[in-house]
């Protein structure tokens, strides 16, 4: 090789390198397992840039970087919880919406949140609803509705399952089903509400085998739990587990028919992003029906996106979780923002139900619903 052909191949070499070196870091902060690897893979390779991902463990951890100034995050993607407080603190920036054309197709019943109005701040990137999950030959067996809250807290039926039920380790998604088996309003300001819940949760609380993890749903997996009052997005990955395992029963969850929460983990743009064109790009981009769907192909998300119907693997297509009919949303509740003082009530009643179950667990007690 000639001199002449060595220093060419040098210099291309140096702006290959230069290239690389020169393209645009797009640093995303969620939770695990949020965002599925073909994801950022199709977007690496559309942007031609990098995406670097860190994750965190609760809302308060998010919560926490966001205000201390550390590493650089381009997209947050906090829950319908935290949004309030970023709100308040001044965390997130305002979308460009001339940005993002494909905010239209998102399910018009989503677009003005109490706790956002007019999306100004944030746009949902997906659902998941707290649902009954449970196992599906065993409840067949023993003849017990999954369509009910009552599969979870009336003392009746779960006398059959009694050692075989858990719920989620979270008093207010608790609360809130036990307020909606009452027929009573999930965002009451009644204190009273509260005290009848409270009553309703005692009195299940003997027949349930504990409160569960950031895993719980593999105590459905493994058989040790029939019923479970958890999110259908792990109830989903739940049912996929069961399969891969050839276990003999099959998982299911299903929407109760006296309503449920729905949680939204939404996309956001914090003030310090040091890339908000590109982090715009990635909002656009998952708010395409092809991208929204492999949230729900993957993890088992419903999604706010009306296009992703055609885009979802034909054992979930007609699913009525993960791919609901849009009036359906209307029927599904979020939990708005809670007083201080009342979400310490709250948490002080969970905690002391937790460690003292003689407390009103008095079995067979009938509680009155509300029409």
């Amino acid at each position: 090789m000639t001199n002449k052909s060595m220093r060419s191949l040098a210099c291309l070499l140096f702006l290959s390198c230069a290239s690389a070196l020169a393209q645009p870091v797009l640093h995303l902060y969620s939770r695990h397992d949020f965002l599925p690897d073909v994801l950022i893979e199709r977007f690496e390779q559309r942007c031609h840039c990098q995406v670097d991902q860190d994750f965190y463990e609760d809302g308060d951890e998010m919560l926490a970087r966001l205000s201390s100034g550390g590493p650089a995050v381009d997209v947050v993607f906090p829950s319908s919880f935290t949004v309030p407080e970023l709100l308040r603190r001044k965390l997130v920036q305002p979308f460009d919406k001339s940005r993002l054309p494909n905010a239209a197709d998102l399910n018009p019943i989503l677009a003005n949140p109490a706790y956002d109005l007019g999306s100004t701040y944030t746009l949902p990137a997906s659902l998941s609803l707290a649902v009954v999950g449970y196992n599906i030959e065993k409840l067949r067996e023993l003849n017990i509705d999954p369509y009910s809250w009552s599969a979870v807290f009336d003392p009746k039926v779960l006398a059959k399952l009694k050692g075989h039920v858990n719920v989620v380790d979270n008093p207010r998604t608790v609360f809130a089903a036990a307020l909606m088996y009452l027929g009573l309003d999930p965002n009451s300001a009644n204190d009273d509400d509260y005290q009848r819940a409270r009553e309703v949760i005692a009195a299940a609380r003997p027949y349930w085998s504990g409160y569960g993890g950031n895993y719980y749903w593999k105590d459905l997996v493994s058989g040790e739990a029939w019923v479970q009052l958890g999110f259908s997005s792990e109830f989903y990955q739940a049912r996929e587990a069961a399969k891969r395992e050839h276990r003999p029963y099959t998982i299911g969850y299903v929407l109760q028919r006296e309503g449920n929460q729905l949680a939204i983990d939404s996309m956001a743009i914090p003030v310090s992003a040091p890339h908000p064109e590109l982090a715009q790009r990635f909002v656009n981009f998952l708010l395409a029906g092809k991208n929204a769907a492999e949230l729900g192909n993957v993890n088992g998300a419903t999604t706010p996106v009306l296009t992703a119907a055609p885009f979802f693997h034909d054992d979930i297509k007609y699913h009525p979780v993960i791919n609901p009919d849009p009036a359906a949303l209307r029927k599904w509740t979020v939990l708005r923002e809670m007083p201080p003082k009342r979400l310490r009530h709250l948490r002080r009643m969970w905690h002391d139900m937790r460690i003292d179950h003689a407390v009103d667990t008095v079995s067979g007690v009938s509680h009155k619903r509300e029409k």
